[in-house]
């Protein structure tokens, strides 16, 4: 097959391209070989298997949807969530247009086709710049970056639109006979996007994250998309002929391109770790702290001679501290858990109960009283912060300190 630039002719005789229809000459032009219809109803659906396809694609839209809103935390969750809205709208009008629910030969098919090359263009635009959220230009959702996505989907939504109804009905310059502006968004733009967009995720991830896993989703993803773009304009009327018109190239076209955005989400997932104790997805996240007693911010909390010795600083492991793009530790966590030992703080260290009655001048029953009465606080300090999920200050819902506080208090209260 021979492509030749701003030309669809090549292009259309293979593959069975959405646009076709309405370029090239008056009545558009036809694919040499393209999938048999079925009649349902009395109406002819044309791309049985590939409409198929649409829907399963929808469906597993959808599911990765609803997972990455799951992860409340993730680095640039609203950002990649709008490219996959996208997707699930051009599947959507992909089942009308593929499938002739809406004839060719209606006038208003030309209009659903410009808003189809539209939702393409943009798709890719949001591809495109989610590549760079990453990097941090602008901190991902804020009202600057969100806005800045849509407003620059929504600019070339418009301009693809525009040049797309111009060409189709032979207006300011535009022409169905020579549709080069067609062609440069139809084909050109998608390739563009998405190289800018491999190149910058492997700059990513080399230069930024400590795991190359992440490497593997980037792979996986541009081959099922180059396997996309080559079955179905290289080997369309092949696998046509092959399969006695059962499916042609188109079938395994939107297979792939489905592939190719599940290996979009399988990347971004994979670099995007949750900060653990917010998660709400359905894997129990836990924030451990490793000390078994105190855990605290660097200050010492006993003292010489007294029962539990001063706490050093303790040593938390990279996976307790990182979160996301491997940062610091959530400022909403750190405050949390700073609330938890401030509350430890105003509690006298615990002796054991003969030396803390000489020491204080108290007898055991008001030192057991002010034991017990300690845990308590802790436990509702814990239940009030919501440290949840995870450290030493609320386990499973309790505050470990509580049985630490209330053992001491009995033993003193009852004299042992």
């Amino acid at each position: 097959m021979g492509v030749q630039f701003g030309s669809f002719n090549s292009i259309c005789e293979t593959a069975a391209l959405v646009i076709c229809p309405l370029v090239g000459t008056d009545t558009g032009i036809d694919p040499s070989c393209y999938s048999r219809n079925v009649d349902v109803g009395g109406t002819l659906i044309f791309q049985p298997s590939t409409c198929f396809v649409h829907i399963v694609a929808i469906i597993m839209t959808a599911i990765m949807i609803l997972h990455i809103r799951s992860k409340y935390t993730a680095v640039g969750r609203k950002e990649i969530v709008t490219f996959f809205w996208l997707y699930a709208l051009i599947e959507l009008m992909a089942i009308f247009l593929d499938s002739g629910i809406i004839p060719t030969s209606n006038a208003v098919y030309m209009w659903f086709a410009a808003i189809y090359t539209g939702l393409v263009a943009a798709a890719y635009a949001c591809l495109l710049i989610n590549g760079f959220v990453g990097f941090q230009f602008a901190e991902d959702g804020t009202p600057l970056s969100l806005w800045f996505l849509r407003i620059s989907c929504l600019v070339i939504f418009a301009v693809s639109f525009f040049v797309a109804i111009a060409t189709f009905k032979k207006f300011a310059g535009f022409s169905y006979l020579k549709p080069i502006g067609l062609w440069i968004i139809y084909i050109l733009w998608p390739l563009l996007c998405v190289a800018i967009y491999v190149v910058s995720q492997l700059v990513l991830v080399f230069r930024t994250l400590d795991d190359r896993w992440a490497v593997g989703g980037i792979f996986f993803g541009v081959f099922f998309f180059a396997a996309a773009q080559v079955l179905l304009f290289a080997f369309s009327v092949t696998i046509c002929n092959a399969i006695k018109h059962y499916i042609d190239g188109l079938f395994f076209f939107t297979l792939c391109m489905l592939l190719a955005v599940m290996m979009v989400y399988k990347y971004w997932d994979s670099i995007t770790r949750e900060d653990l104790e917010f998660s709400v997805g359905s894997k129990a996240a836990v924030w451990e702290v490793k000390d078994p007693l105190l855990a605290g911010d660097g200050q010492n909390y006993g003292g010489p001679g007294t029962h539990y010795p001063g706490t050093a600083h303790q040593n938390y492991s990279e996976e307790d501290t990182a979160s996301n793009y491997h940062g610091g530790a959530p400022r909403l966590a750190r405050r949390r858990h700073q609330r938890c030992a401030d509350v430890r703080r105003r509690c006298p260290a615990i002796q054991p109960v003969p030396a803390a009655a000489a020491a204080t001048g108290l007898s055991s029953e008001p030192a057991g009283v002010l034991s017990v009465l300690c845990g308590f606080v802790l436990q509702f300090s814990c239940d009030v912060v919501g440290v949840g999920g995870g450290g030493r200050c609320d386990v499973h819902g309790r505050s470990d300190m509580l049985y630490i506080f209330a053992t001491l208090g009995l033993f003193s209260l009852l004299k042992l």
